[in-house]
């Protein structure tokens, strides 16, 4: 998938991150502490330590014995906040629906989840113009890009496991792997893979997979691309780079990266339409095909399996069930799969993206900073930590955003190439956090939400006859 930067910054401080990464990973499985944890963090000397140790050494692989993780004390999360009035499920619905009625793309499905609990998983519109179906909240969806959460998530359990490291050298695993510079290779880890810092220009080679170039041939090109920095030291989006996580989850496991991102994740965690793959997609009981422009409007095509080479990077498919189960677990409410603390660690910024901020029209005015974390985007939107991705291949698009103070996620997909339901989201978050909906229209639809609350036989929130009803009696 393409990235949206134009440029891209050089930064340092690849020490005071795999600090932040190795606090509690000392000989153990613990990851960082959540807010509400009063788990006391590694000093900077057991940091050092740990970095001058057992990490810069070749890790035992699928032969040896896990290591097995000290207990983890437990946690009560604490109850989400009420949402504000605003934020009102049923309209957010009414804007789907009118997105897909106005053939502004032609299916679309959505999940928002609020302390633990499904708000919605719907369908919207229709899976093919061609063939036209109903989108339920089971047809299954291209996930692109919103796979690397799925990738660092996965890499996280195994660190959990204590069969991996964040400093774990790719090397290790790959020894066979080359840069263009020597000794450039045996400096990236596992950290770095999973927040772009692997050195090399962004989207190296995407253009090359979309020529249907294998990504084994790809990963052995990287031997002779140019590196802009030092692995560890610069951010730079990749993908195909990206994707060498699921070889080192092949060399640690014994087992393939699909495979193991089913059993550990989508099987445990309920998302029974989810799949991986291009079979997976096409085997699924209801899918939506993607669509691009034509003359006559929108035309169906079969899915390309490019990026499904780089099943990491871009390679899970799913429905809005599936979607709301996923944002349950990423939202610390299935600490059976996925543990509480970890979820910190893999939301927490590592280097910063500052173009983030500018490269669209909520961004520029609602995010005070942007970063990446392990297969995560993580803004400041308006003073709050919103965890956040986005993708595109073909015919596909998708999004979705957490809101941790809020204890809130959402996630929207559609199968058709229009930026017009990316105003959903920012319209739902201003909502979450309290921005009245006369600040800014993100939604370029002609939705009037007085006239849907008359025609509702509803009061609009913040209205005297609203306050009038909820008043106490």
């Amino acid at each position: 998938m393409k990235d949206e930067a134009n440029r891209l910054p050089r930064i340092g401080g690849r020490l005071g991150a795999l600090a932040f990464l190795l606090t509690l990973t000392l000989g153990s499985a613990a990851q960082t502490t959540l807010p509400w944890s009063d788990t006391a963090q590694a000093d900077s000397s057991e940091v050092e330590a740990s970095l001058r140790g057992p990490a810069t050494q070749p890790v035992q692989v699928a032969t040896s014995t896990p290591q097995q993780a000290p207990p983890v004390p437990a946690r009560v999360k604490p109850a989400a906040p009420p949402l504000p009035p605003d934020f009102d499920v049923a309209m957010f619905e009414a804007m789907a629906q009118q997105i897909v009625a106005n053939q502004r793309v032609p299916g679309l499905a959505m999940a928002i989840v609020h302390d633990g609990k499904v708000l919605s998983a719907r369908g919207y519109g229709i899976t093919d113009v061609s063939d036209a179906e109903p989108v339920d909240s089971h047809t299954v969806f291209r996930l692109a890009s919103l796979s690397k959460g799925f990738a660092g998530t996965m890499a996280g359990l195994l660190v959990a496991d204590g069969r991996l490291r964040w400093d774990s050298k790719l090397t290790d695993y790959m020894p066979e792997f080359e840069l263009s510079q020597p000794g450039a290779a045996s400096q990236i880890t596992v950290a770095d893979l999973l927040s772009h810092r692997v050195g090399l220009s962004h989207n190296a080679f995407d253009r090359d997979l979309e020529r249907y170039v294998d990504y084994r041939t790809l990963t052995r090109r990287l031997s002779s691309a140019p590196l802009k920095c030092q692995p560890g030291t610069c951010y730079a989006y990749q993908n195909v780079a990206f994707s060498l996580i699921g070889d080192i989850v092949f060399a640690t496991t014994g087992d393939f990266y699909s495979q193991e991102v089913q059993s550990r994740l989508l099987k445990p965690l309920g998302m029974n339409d989810a799949s991986l793959g291009l079979e997976g997609i096409e085997s699924s009981a209801r899918w939506a095909k993607p669509h691009v422009r034509g003359r006559g409007g929108w035309v169906s095509v079969m899915p390309k399996p490019t990026y499904y080479e780089v099943a990491p990077a871009a390679g899970v498919n799913a429905s809005a069930s599936d979607m709301a189960q996923w944002l349950i677990a990423q939202t610390g409410h299935r600490p059976d799969v996925i543990p509480a603390p970890l979820l910190a660690t893999l939301h927490k910024p590592l280097v910063d993206t500052p173009y983030q901020t500018r490269s669209s029209s909520w961004r520029r005015a609602r995010l005070d900073s942007a970063g990446y974390g392990l297969g995560w985007r993580v803004y400041n939107y308006s003073g709050r930590p919103l965890v956040y991705h986005a993708g595109a291949v073909q015919g596909y698009r998708g999004m979705i955003a957490m809101l941790p103070d809020q204890d809130l996620g959402i996630a929207v997909l559609w199968n058709g190439e229009s930026s017009v339901p990316t105003g959903l989201l920012p319209t739902m978050i201003d909502r979450a956090v309290g921005i009245p909906s006369s600040a800014t229209a993100w939604l370029d639809i002609d939705f009037n939400q007085h006239a849907w609350y008359a025609e509702n036989g509803r009061n609009a929130p913040g209205s005297s006859a609203a306050e009038a009803t909820a008043a106490p009696r």
